[in-house]
């Protein structure tokens, strides 16, 4: 009816515009280079009307069989969220929880040995046999390498024969000094034979203590030869093989020992937490540190904090910090990356609420409670410290009472609640809900129904 309505309307317009733009006699009149311009204007004044025809059709109420239309738009007027018998929104909810937090400092930290040694020869020669395995646990004082002992052990001998010969010598002159000592006594020699004698013993005993110097030296590069470890750890790989020449002055070493057992861990804060890091490291309990994998879901090792620097790098504004592992399962290897957790204190007695129920306006941050009767209500709060997608709430808030953590986004002030047990009960929900209210395409829907008989 409304298509047959139209073409009524216009076609009888451009009928009569034409009549108009012609004049009796059949010859061009001024009307007719006019013509497109007047041709525009009367479409675009019938476009107009047609639309205002059509807006005010559809407001209006249209009669329908058992109460007619009118009555079954104002009911749907009054489902809007918030309104006398509107929608229930499905939401889930969280009570304020009342207790201790412990509040975490993150940082990326490197795992490093407590002690690290480059093992390298002491005495020049070649290498004769590598005892240990690589990768193999040592002690302090373990044979790792040997080399070639037989010139040192001449050495030694030569240096042992040099100071036998030397104490005959010296015994020889104390026997002829004690013998001159006696015929000084009986006037039968000169002073001066008795100090000659006197002074080559002491040369002698001189002599003789350079020469012990020398088996010692000897006895030492020959103790050398056997390559032992310095420190308890961890051997790596060998970086040089039997056969081959070593020196003293190699750069390369035979071996490097890392004491993985125990480790530490080397990490920076902030300058902002140094204050509560240093209470906390002062304080008479020791301060716990974790160390974590890349992703943070496995606890690789626990420890204590042992120091921090003495000084703040000025060019990151950051501090390190040192903690101790004990590291009985090795997990933790040196060089290593790993993700620190240290426990800078412990919030006693606060109110915290779940991180997605706090929304931010203009006014401020808000939570949407859940009241008794069902609603929604808004309420402005103070937030605090954050832990563990956990927020400490200061000021506007009890304990007991329920928050909205999923829905929160189509809530108004009253909005009438469904509450569900899971939030992702409540995720599902609000998708069909926002399928079903999201506008349909142009020509999706279904034809309206007339009363009548369209043409």
């Amino acid at each position: 009816m409304r298509r047959f309505a139209l073409r009524l309307v216009i076609i009888p317009t451009f009928g009569r515009l034409m009549t108009a733009m012609t004049p009796s006699n059949g010859t061009p009149s001024k009307l007719r280079k006019l013509r497109p311009w007047l041709i525009t204007a009367a479409v675009f004044a019938a476009v107009v009307g047609l639309s205002m025809w059509l807006h005010k059709t559809s407001s209006a109420p249209e009669p329908q069989a058992g109460g007619g239309r009118g009555a079954r738009g104002a009911a749907m007027a009054g489902r809007g969220p918030g309104g006398a018998g509107g929608t229930a929104i499905t939401v889930s909810v969280a009570p304020v929880a009342k207790g201790d937090l412990p509040v975490h400092y993150h940082a990326l930290g490197t795992v490093t040995a407590y002690n690290t040694v480059n093992v390298r020869a002491r005495v020049s020669g070649q290498l004769v046999k590598v005892p240990f395995q690589e990768g193999q646990q040592v002690k302090a004082g373990d044979v790792l390498a040997v080399i070639d002992p037989r010139p040192f052990q001449a050495a030694l001998d030569q240096a042992v024969g040099t100071l036998q010969q030397n104490q005959a010598q010296l015994k020889n002159a104390q026997i002829d000094l004690a013998r001159y000592k006696g015929l000084y006594a009986e006037d039968s020699i000169a002073k001066q034979t008795l100090d000659t004698q006197e002074a080559l013993v002491r040369q002698y005993e001189g002599t003789l203590r350079t020469n012990q110097g020398q088996v010692d030296d000897a006895r030492l590069n020959l103790e050398f030869t056997q390559v032992r470890a310095p420190i308890a750890g961890r051997v790596g790989l060998r970086q040089v093989d039997v056969g081959n020449l070593v020196t003293s002055g190699d750069t390369t070493p035979l071996v490097v020992i890392t004491q993985v057992k125990p480790i530490s861990v080397v990490f920076s804060l902030p300058q902002q937490q140094l204050g509560t890091v240093a209470r906390q490291l002062a304080g008479p309990q020791p301060v716990p540190v974790e160390a974590l994998d890349r992703n943070q879901d496995l606890t690789l090792a626990s420890g204590v904090l042992k120091t921090l620097d003495n000084q703040i790098d000025t060019t990151t504004g950051t501090v390190k910090l040192k903690a101790a592992f004990e590291n009985a399962d090795q997990k933790l290897f040196p060089n290593q990356f790993v993700n620190v957790r240290l426990l800078a204190e412990t919030l006693h007695s606060v109110l915290t609420v779940p991180a997605n129920a706090v929304q931010r306006g203009n006014d401020g941050t808000y939570v949407y409670l859940a009241d008794d009767q069902g609603k929604a209500k808004r309420q402005l709060v103070e937030l605090g410290t954050s832990e563990n997608e956990r927020v400490v709430i200061t000021k506007g808030l009890q304990a007991g009472q329920r928050v909205v953590v999923e829905g929160t986004d189509r809530l108004r002030d009253g909005t009438r609640l469904k509450i569900v047990a899971s939030d992702e009960q409540a995720r599902a929900a609000a998708s069909e809900e926002g399928e079903a209210a999201s506008p349909k395409p142009f020509g999706s829907g279904s034809p309206v129904q007339d009363g009548g008989k369209s043409e």
